[in-house]
């Protein structure tokens, strides 16, 4: 890397942590979706990332970006392989250290959101430590989980967000991109975050306690 990234990263490294006790109205999230480049989700590279803000309970729409990590002919390429044989030679290389760095400043040390959010969280974080030596270390909150922890009466945390999507009335722009996906997640957020806080879960830490004590119920059942 060069100087100028090292002194972005190190700036990065001393922003204050998020005030995870602030009320959902107070708070920004950066919820995120991640898409694959090839028909294996386990082994192909990741192709794109989608990023978006919700800022004191609205969606802001000035907050958004796409990261290609993957150019449009190799995706193809990928795609047509074999999972997991010679995608990542496809890819040209990883994923640039620009790219990740202007990632970096647009997340900040904002709490991230997704749907099932183990899996973009492994991808991402495992594309920060292999390309810039940078270990996020953010909070990150599971929408899968708190929803069916929240709305229990209408799904779980094994449901697809299609089942969300319809039983809300969300229409998704444009499902599997990963922009249009992270629109639709944060609309859910937002449904989300409108009921927990009525049920007493006001912050973004109750959201995270929330999430681990369902956890914990359903691996205790």
């Amino acid at each position: 890397m060069t100087a100028g990234q090292q002194r972005l990263i190190t700036a990065w490294r001393q922003l204050p942590a998020p005030v995870m006790g602030r009320s959902h109205y107070r708070s920004r999230y950066v919820v995120v979706d991640v898409e694959i480049a090839g028909a294996s989700w386990q082994t192909d590279p990741l192709g794109s990332i989608g990023a978006l803000a919700v800022v004191d309970g609205l969606i802001d729409f000035q907050q958004a970006m796409e990261l290609v990590m993957v150019k449009a002919g190799a995706a193809l390429e990928v795609a047509g392989r074999p999972p997991g044989q010679g995608s990542e030679q496809a890819t040209g290389g990883g994923p640039s250290a620009e790219g990740l760095l202007e990632f970096l400043d647009f997340v900040g040390k904002a709490p991230l959101v997704a749907y099932h959010a183990s899996f973009a969280a492994r991808r991402i974080e495992r594309a920060f430590a292999e390309s810039l030596g940078v270990e996020l270390r953010l909070p990150w909150i599971d929408l899968a989980w708190v929803m069916g922890s929240v709305f229990r009466q209408f799904g779980d945390e094994n449901s697809r967000m299609d089942v969300w999507l319809a039983h809300f009335d969300i229409e998704s722009i444009k499902r599997h991109n990963a922009v249009s996906d992270a629109y639709a997640t944060a609309k859910l957020l937002q449904v989300t975050i409108a009921r927990a806080a009525r049920d007493g879960f006001e912050t973004p830490a109750s959201l995270i306690e929330l999430e681990k004590a369902h956890r914990h119920l359903y691996q205790s059942g």
